[in-house]
């Protein structure tokens, strides 16, 4: 099924629903947007939850943009139930996870493998289950992937990073094995994080979240604790070599950043190398951050967002030295999820663009980043009224996208 975008489409996309789905309990607001009529006004035309302040000009509400190039939007696939992760094969076709536990592998043409098997039992309850999925450099020598998921764990959940290698027959995982764990676990079915990334040097960044719970939540900015933070391990779940050094003499060796709420995208920059992320706000806030090593992004100290109650967080203070500031955020929120840089010559003015699945903003984020700053921001597929779980490039240059849901889609976005 095609969808063809005029370029210069307006219009008031207007929704009134209460998302609250069970896989995103505590980030559940009533947020898909309304699409500016110009240009030049800001996407986001509702009233923010906060009367907090930016801390600099363009930090939020930045100026919309419109993609010139004529987009075609097919819906491949609407038999995923509850995909959670895509990445691209070196073939051209998909990895997907679902939420239960099971992994499938997709065509381009939206084909669905029957269920892989042979994955570790997951947790899947709240916004747990088989999470992200990975493929290894060096897959086409070795068939190795890698994936994330909630792992019960005395005396609850955490999030685990697990091994595996596709038999050739590619209908199972062979030799799965876990290899690191976002210790403690903690009695909590939220915010596990769970977002893969490889550096150029074959390590893997790691997020996880801090469970959503007034208990747990300190955690992200305690450095004996894997909650609440960007890691960083090698192929075997070892700290990885370069890992920033802490003053605190119980730090954990595989954390490279911290103060993190729960954060669902991680992508490299293809030019800088350098690794941006996203994260879940409470009640507005949502995040994206430039990620250096050792740095804390302030997490529950600092924030643009309130408690669920309309309370204010903590102090309820938005800025403290020596705490990072994002480079962007949202209010109200838009649910940030996967996230993907275009690298690809089949849309050229998306080159080097960051986009951002929105899970109850229903769209895709475009965000045009110059400097390290956010210059503009656009929403693609609002028309569909989906919650956007996944985004990743394909080997064509278009942009691929799953939706969450029991009936869960797979989208293609290319050129008309």
């Amino acid at each position: 099924m095609s969808f063809h975008v005029k370029p210069l489409m307006t219009g008031v996309l207007v929704a009134s629903l209460f998302i609250a789905c069970n896989s995103d309990q505590s980030h559940g607001e009533k947020t898909a947007g309304e699409v500016a009529d110009s240009s030049s006004n800001p996407v986001e035309t509702k009233n923010p939850n906060s009367d907090y302040k930016p801390a600099f000009e363009g930090q939020t509400r930045i100026k919309g943009v419109k993609t010139q190039t004529p987009l075609e939007v097919k819906m491949l696939t609407d038999s995923l139930v509850y995909p959670w992760g895509i990445t691209s094969l070196p073939d051209g076709r998909f990895l997907i996870t679902e939420r239960k536990g099971d992994l499938r592998i997709a065509t381009a043409e939206g084909q669905l493998s029957a269920p892989i098997t042979g994955l570790p039992k997951v947790n899947s309850d709240g916004q747990g289950g088989l999470l992200d999925v990975a493929v290894d450099p060096d897959f086409a020598a070795n068939r190795t992937i890698y994936f994330t998921f909630s792992q019960n764990v005395p005396p609850g959940t955490l999030t685990a990073v697990g091994k595996g290698k596709l038999a050739a027959d590619e209908k199972t995982i062979e030799g799965a094995t876990v290899i690191y764990q976002g210790l403690p676990a903690f009695p909590s079915k939220l915010h596990y994080g769970g977002r893969l990334v490889w550096d150029k040097e074959g390590n893997l960044f790691v997020s996880t979240g801090e469970r959503s719970d007034t208990i747990s939540r300190p955690q992200a900015q305690h450095l004996n604790s894997a909650l609440g933070k960007v890691l960083r391990i090698t192929k075997e779940g070892k700290p990885a070599p370069g890992n920033p050094k802490f003053n605190a003499t119980d730090a954990r060796p595989e954390i490279y950043s911290y103060g993190h709420r729960n954060v669902q995208g991680l992508a490299i920059h293809p030019v800088t190398g350098d690794l941006w992320e996203d994260e879940f706000g409470p009640k507005g806030g949502d995040e994206v951050n430039r990620i250096e090593p050792g740095k804390n992004y302030g997490w529950p100290t600092i924030t643009y967002g309130l408690e669920y109650s309309g309370k204010k967080v903590g102090e309820g203070i938005t800025q403290k030295d020596g705490l990072e500031q994002p480079v962007y955020y949202w209010d109200p929120v838009v649910s940030p999820s996967g996230a993907t840089f275009y690298s690809g010559d089949l849309i050229p003015e998306w080159k080097n663009n960051l986009f951002i699945a929105a899970l109850s903003g229903m769209h895709i984020v475009r965000l045009v980043i110059e400097n390290n700053k956010v210059v503009g921001e656009e929403r693609l597929l609002t028309d569909q009224q989906q919650r956007f779980r996944d985004v990743v490039q394909g080997a064509d240059g278009a942009l691929y996208a799953i939706s969450d849901g029991e009936k869960g889609r797979l989208f293609r976005i290319g050129k008309k």
